[in-house]
Protein backbone atom coordinates (compact mmCIF):
# COMPACT_ATOMS: atom_id res chain seq x y z
CA UNK A 1 0.00 0.00 0.00
CA UNK A 2 0.81 3.35 -0.65
CA UNK A 3 2.10 5.46 2.22
CA UNK A 4 1.08 9.20 1.91
CA UNK A 5 3.48 11.98 1.27
CA UNK A 6 2.55 13.46 5.61
CA UNK A 7 3.09 9.95 6.32
CA UNK A 8 6.41 9.01 4.46
CA UNK A 9 7.62 12.89 5.63
CA UNK A 10 6.52 12.32 9.30
CA UNK A 11 8.12 8.62 9.59
CA UNK A 12 11.29 10.68 8.32
CA UNK A 13 11.17 13.57 11.13
CA UNK A 14 10.69 10.89 13.89
CA UNK A 15 13.27 8.29 12.25
CA UNK A 16 16.08 11.97 12.42
CA UNK A 17 14.66 12.44 16.28
CA UNK A 18 15.26 8.54 17.24
CA UNK A 19 18.89 8.69 15.47
CA UNK A 20 20.21 11.43 17.76
CA UNK A 21 18.31 12.60 20.70
CA UNK A 22 18.97 10.82 23.92
CA UNK A 23 16.85 8.23 25.73
CA UNK A 24 18.01 4.77 24.56
CA UNK A 25 15.28 2.58 26.31
CA UNK A 26 12.62 5.37 26.18
CA UNK A 27 12.43 8.45 23.58
CA UNK A 28 14.11 6.22 20.77
CA UNK A 29 11.56 3.14 20.85
CA UNK A 30 9.16 4.99 21.25
CA UNK A 31 9.33 7.52 18.44
CA UNK A 32 10.86 3.92 16.23
CA UNK A 33 7.45 2.52 17.34
CA UNK A 34 5.52 6.00 15.94
CA UNK A 35 7.02 5.48 13.06
CA UNK A 36 5.81 1.66 12.37
CA UNK A 37 8.63 -0.42 13.93
CA UNK A 38 7.57 -3.43 15.61
CA UNK A 39 9.29 -3.03 19.26
CA UNK A 40 7.96 -5.92 21.85
CA UNK A 41 8.92 -5.41 25.23
CA UNK A 42 12.52 -3.49 26.87
CA UNK A 43 14.95 -2.22 24.00
CA UNK A 44 18.56 -0.39 23.72
CA UNK A 45 18.55 1.61 20.78
CA UNK A 46 22.01 3.50 20.79
CA UNK A 47 22.71 6.91 19.07
CA UNK A 48 22.55 7.08 15.30
CA UNK A 49 20.83 4.12 14.94
CA UNK A 50 19.49 3.37 11.16
CA UNK A 51 16.38 1.46 11.43
CA UNK A 52 14.50 1.02 7.37
CA UNK A 53 13.41 4.73 6.33
CA UNK A 54 10.96 3.58 3.56
CA UNK A 55 8.96 0.60 5.42
CA UNK A 56 9.83 0.60 8.85
CA UNK A 57 6.85 -1.93 9.51
CA UNK A 58 9.22 -4.57 8.12
CA UNK A 59 11.63 -4.25 11.13
CA UNK A 60 10.38 -6.36 14.28
CA UNK A 61 12.53 -6.18 17.36
CA UNK A 62 12.10 -8.77 20.30
CA UNK A 63 11.98 -8.07 24.17
CA UNK A 64 16.02 -7.34 25.52
CA UNK A 65 17.22 -6.71 22.35
CA UNK A 66 20.00 -4.45 22.61
CA UNK A 67 21.25 -2.29 18.92
CA UNK A 68 24.46 -0.15 19.65
CA UNK A 69 26.05 2.42 18.09
CA UNK A 70 25.80 3.40 14.16
CA UNK A 71 23.83 -0.12 13.26
CA UNK A 72 21.98 0.17 9.99
CA UNK A 73 18.88 -2.10 9.10
CA UNK A 74 17.31 -2.15 6.45
CA UNK A 75 14.21 -4.36 4.64
CA UNK A 76 14.53 -2.83 1.04
CA UNK A 77 16.68 -3.71 -1.98
CA UNK A 78 14.90 -3.72 -5.44
CA UNK A 79 11.94 -4.59 -3.30
CA UNK A 80 10.63 -4.89 0.51
CA UNK A 81 11.77 -7.88 2.72
CA UNK A 82 11.56 -8.38 6.41
CA UNK A 83 14.39 -7.91 9.45
CA UNK A 84 12.87 -10.23 12.26
CA UNK A 85 14.98 -9.52 15.64
CA UNK A 86 14.96 -12.13 17.84
CA UNK A 87 14.79 -11.66 22.07
CA UNK A 88 17.85 -10.84 23.96
CA UNK A 89 19.97 -10.33 20.65
CA UNK A 90 22.99 -7.78 20.78
CA UNK A 91 23.96 -5.98 18.16
CA UNK A 92 27.34 -4.48 18.23
CA UNK A 93 28.11 -1.14 16.91
CA UNK A 94 28.44 -0.59 13.04
CA UNK A 95 26.49 -3.42 12.07
CA UNK A 96 25.03 -3.68 8.67
CA UNK A 97 21.72 -6.11 8.53
CA UNK A 98 20.25 -6.13 4.99
CA UNK A 99 17.19 -8.60 3.44
CA UNK A 100 18.11 -7.70 0.34
CA UNK A 101 15.96 -10.03 -2.00
CA UNK A 102 12.37 -9.40 -2.73
CA UNK A 103 9.86 -11.29 0.12
CA UNK A 104 12.94 -12.38 1.59
CA UNK A 105 13.23 -12.52 5.79
CA UNK A 106 16.43 -12.27 7.71
CA UNK A 107 16.03 -13.03 11.64
CA UNK A 108 18.63 -12.15 14.27
CA UNK A 109 17.93 -15.43 16.32
CA UNK A 110 16.94 -14.92 20.01
CA UNK A 111 20.26 -14.67 22.47
CA UNK A 112 22.10 -14.00 19.21
CA UNK A 113 25.09 -11.57 19.20
CA UNK A 114 26.73 -9.88 16.19
CA UNK A 115 30.16 -8.82 16.42
CA UNK A 116 31.16 -5.11 15.76
CA UNK A 117 31.21 -4.40 12.16
CA UNK A 118 29.68 -7.10 10.45
CA UNK A 119 27.41 -7.41 7.54
CA UNK A 120 24.69 -9.90 8.08
CA UNK A 121 22.37 -10.73 4.89
CA UNK A 122 21.33 -14.38 5.71
CA UNK A 123 19.51 -15.28 8.74
CA UNK A 124 21.59 -15.94 12.14
CA UNK A 125 20.58 -18.79 14.50
CA UNK A 126 19.80 -18.82 17.75
CA UNK A 127 22.85 -18.51 20.42
CA UNK A 128 25.05 -17.90 17.62
CA UNK A 129 28.14 -15.44 17.64
CA UNK A 130 28.64 -14.07 14.16
CA UNK A 131 31.36 -11.65 12.87
CA UNK A 132 33.01 -10.62 9.53
CA UNK A 133 31.89 -9.55 6.43
CA UNK A 134 29.93 -11.42 5.33
CA UNK A 135 29.53 -12.61 8.78
CA UNK A 136 30.25 -15.61 9.70
CA UNK A 137 29.36 -17.76 13.18
CA UNK A 138 32.58 -18.21 15.24
CA UNK A 139 30.87 -19.78 18.80
CA UNK A 140 27.95 -20.71 20.70
CA UNK A 141 26.39 -18.28 23.15
CA UNK A 142 25.52 -20.16 26.31
CA UNK A 143 24.84 -16.76 28.13
CA UNK A 144 22.76 -13.83 26.53
CA UNK A 145 24.08 -10.26 26.79
CA UNK A 146 21.14 -8.69 28.66
CA UNK A 147 21.69 -5.38 30.50
CA UNK A 148 22.25 -7.19 33.56
CA UNK A 149 24.82 -9.50 32.35
CA UNK A 150 28.07 -8.46 33.19
CA UNK A 151 30.98 -9.37 30.62
CA UNK A 152 32.52 -11.95 33.08
CA UNK A 153 29.85 -13.73 32.54
CA UNK A 154 29.15 -13.68 28.97
CA UNK A 155 32.63 -14.32 27.70
CA UNK A 156 32.35 -17.61 30.12
CA UNK A 157 29.62 -18.92 27.96
CA UNK A 158 30.75 -18.62 24.92
CA UNK A 159 32.10 -22.02 22.75
CA UNK A 160 34.23 -21.50 19.85
CA UNK A 161 32.81 -23.25 16.71
CA UNK A 162 35.66 -25.41 15.69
Amino acid sequence: MEKSLFRRASNRVLHLAARFLPGAVTVRPFLHKLRGVHIEGHVFIGEEVYLENEDPECIEIGDGTQIALRTTIMAHFRGTGRVVIGQNAWIGPNCVIVASVPGEVVTIGEGAVLAAGCVVTKSVPPHTLVGGVPARPIALVRVPIKLTTSYEDFQAGIEPIP
